[in-house]
């Protein structure tokens, strides 16, 4: 197992090295997220043993979590910001239709391929249907991008991470070890429920405590970056008061707390995004960096070519063909659908999901988690390749 100091020493060098290169990664075919996952893979198990970390091990699961509560927090208060905007309407058909079809293709396809069962094939799907523009960011922030398509793929990477949790913590709850005396809607009832409403009242509750400025005087004024930090603590105290008795689920609390002080405290949303970014961005890193050294070629291609044929159906033909039957009936052009189409990355979600998973000892966990590691390696050159070539592509068919 590495040290706590040798983690230290090199997520440190990682964190300087990365800064000074940021200007060079930006103009590269490489975000700074996959330099960390390429960093952690040649520092890892897969490469030089430098860094020795066990998915079994509770610092993995236990990053997973941490990163999937600043990651799911930062998402839910955008979603009231983005769907007050215009052009809703699109990235709504594809987190509606297009999500749960990707899901279900692509366990078609690994059922077929790869063998997995059906169920064990839906969890795959539901690993691999979330997308994230932090591996492809030019995409989302590019001005020759028209504005329909950034606000569009920029609001389904926001909200696609919470929408696919409940599908994976079911079919992982379905395989894991003791699942004997699985029901599905007990668990739906229990964990999601409570998860739902606990989230409700943390929400509500974390929206009141915080004075608003006419309020504010008697407490003397709050500097922002506490107003940040209150944020993030309401998501962890939100997390883990809902874990405890009776057990609901933390991470859907998390989810919908964030979405209530959204809507009800704008102001708080604004100071997060303002001063928590740089928190949410070094657990990011963490977990590619983590994730990278988990990976070995003999695990990434331990089911062979089936795996890569699931990896290609997955770009090719599942996120395709599910954005264009979302998308039927809209005006957009075919070029507009298929931009859309391919830039769908598999990101952090999905390597936070597959951590969590793979920690929870779960049947065929590992050859799950090789499968989407595949997935999210081959997203990282793909698209990082295609990034600047696909911009240039689509500024001249819309211009």
């Amino acid at each position: 197992m590495t040290s706590f100091q040798t983690g230290a020493a090199v997520f440190g060098g990682l964190l300087v090295l990365g800064s000074l290169l940021s200007g060079l990664a930006r103009r590269s075919m490489l975000s700074l997220a996959a330099l960390f996952v390429l960093a952690g893979f040649i520092l890892g198990n897969g490469a030089t043993g430098v860094l020795d970390f066990k998915a079994s091990s509770g610092l993995v699961p236990d990053l997973a979590n941490v990163a999937l509560i600043v990651i799911l927090f930062r998402d839910g208060l955008e979603v009231d910001r983005e769907l007050l905007q215009s052009h809703w309407h699109l990235p709504l058909r594809k987190l509606v239709i297009a999500m749960p079809i990707t899901a279900v293709l692509v366990a078609f396809f690994a059922h077929l391929l790869v063998g997995l069962g059906w169920t064990e094939a839906l969890l795959l799907g539901a690993l691999l249907s979330p997308t994230d523009p932090v591996l492809s960011s030019g995409v989302v922030t590019d001005s020759r991008v028209p504005r329909v398509i950034r606000h569009s793929l920029n609001l389904e990477s926001g909200l696609n991470d919470g929408l696919a949790l409940p599908a994976v913590l079911v079919f992982a709850a379905a395989l894991a070890p003791n699942s004997g005396h699985f029901v599905w809607w007990h668990f739906v009832l229990q964990d999601v429920g409570l998860g739902f409403a606990f989230g409700l009242v943390c929400g509500l509750v974390g929206s009141f405590l915080m004075p608003t400025g006419r309020h504010e005087w008697l407490y003397r004024p709050i500097p922002a970056h506490q107003k940040a930090l209150y944020g993030l603590g309401v998501a962890f105290a939100t997390y883990g008061l809902t874990a405890l008795p009776p057990h609901g689920n933390g991470f859907i609390a998390v989810f919908v707390a964030a979405i209530v002080i959204g809507i009800r405290r704008p102001d708080l949303r604004a100071y997060f995004a303002d001063r928590a970014e740089e928190v949410v961005e070094i657990v990011k890193l963490a977990v590619f960096a983590v994730f990278g050294s988990l990976l070995t070629l003999h695990g990434l291609f331990s089911d062979g070519w089936a795996a890569v044929c699931v990896v290609a159906a997955t770009f090719l033909i599942a996120r395709p063909a599910a954005v264009f039957l979302a998308l039927a009936g809209t005006r957009l052009r075919n070029a507009t659908k298929a931009f859309m189409a391919w830039f769908g990355p598999k990101g952090v979600s999905t390597i936070a999901f597959s951590l969590l998973v793979f920690g929870r000892q779960i049947q065929d966990g590992q050859r799950i988690f090789n499968i989407a590691a595949l997935a999210v390696f081959a997203s990282i050159l793909l698209h990082g390749i295609t990034d600047t070539p696909g911009i240039r592509w689509i500024a001249r068919r819309t211009r």
